[in-house]
């Protein structure tokens, strides 16, 4: 039996449609999990089979619980995670982004001898697992006496600085050479053709790769974790919530973890949709040129 066009035409539109939403489901179900988790109360937690969406163990009416929450906004330690890890990350953003900016640009447009391989080292200094360098970095930091927040600001800028780079520098190769040469004409050195004509043109690509590199730093778990192991008070919110314990021994406060993932969580989803068209574009130029 052979098909027409058109049968076929259905059933890959089908086939798409299905793949597309089976995707969706598989990304969104575990925030939507941890959404409804964090909206029920202990006893709706245990119950058994669990239910999509919150109900009354008595009634299994409908019913919806914002204790976790509260608790969530009255624990100390989460509040000040939370104000950790704005400093760190937004500290880590700005120095990666005025230090990669300056190395982007000489990667960019200046010729030199072992650019090239400059930008592969840069390259694959983004490809290191974390806890290869974890151990040195932590006894530099304990001989030199550095505590744990600018410990923490120095070890994200291992990985968040070498993207910053390699992004820009595919930016700073896309910019017309005959704008860095008219300014050269006027009498500008290579760093005011940098400040005055080249950097305000990669604006766009400034806030992708920061939007990127405070994601990385927000998200950051095993430095912060090393770091903050004799400091407490300088504990990110990713550890916060890690060390959130129970009113009981052994009791783990699921609906409180969830309630603070989702808190830690809307902000960046509402930068990532915001900025989505230029993150995409700043992910695919530095993935295929350079």
């Amino acid at each position: 039996m052979i098909m027409s066009k058109k049968t076929k035409k259905i059933l890959g539109k089908v086939g798409l449609w299905t793949m597309v939403i089976l995707i969706f489901v598989y990304m969104l179900f575990p925030f939507y999990w941890a959404i409804i988790s964090s909206l029920k109360t202990e006893a709706q937690l245990q119950m058994m089979p669990a239910t999509f969406i919150p109900r009354d163990p008595m009634t299994h009416k409908i019913s919806f619980s914002f204790k976790n929450y509260i608790s969530v906004f009255q624990n100390i330690g989460f509040i000040r995670g939370l104000w950790n890890s704005t400093i760190v990350a937004t500290t880590t953003t700005v120095l990666s982004l005025i230090v990669g900016a300056f190395a982007a640009f000489a990667l960019g447009k200046l010729r030199f001898k072992g650019k090239r391989i400059a930008l592969y080292t840069i390259l694959s200094m983004t490809m290191f697992p974390q806890v290869t360098v974890l151990t040195g970095l932590y006894a530099v930091v304990n001989v030199l006496g550095i505590s744990a927040m600018p410990s923490m600001i120095l070890s994200y800028m291992i990985f968040t600085l070498p993207f910053t780079t390699w992004v820009l520098t595919s930016f700073f190769k896309d910019l017309p050479v005959e704008l860095m040469q008219s300014a050269q004409v006027d009498g500008a050195t290579p760093f005011q053709s940098f400040k005055y004509v080249l950097l305000p043109l990669t604006a766009p690509a400034l806030v992708t790769t920061g939007l990127l590199a405070f994601i990385s730093a927000w998200n950051e778990y095993l430095f912060a974790l090393t770091f903050t192991s004799i400091e407490p008070t300088a504990r990110t919110v990713p550890i916060a919530i890690a060390l959130f314990s129970g009113k009981i021994a052994r009791q783990e406060p699921f609906g409180e973890i969830m309630a603070a993932a989702v808190v830690v969580t809307i902000p960046i989803i509402i930068l990532v949709l915001f900025f989505q068209k230029r993150i995409v574009a700043g992910l695919t130029a530095g993935a295929v040129k350079g």
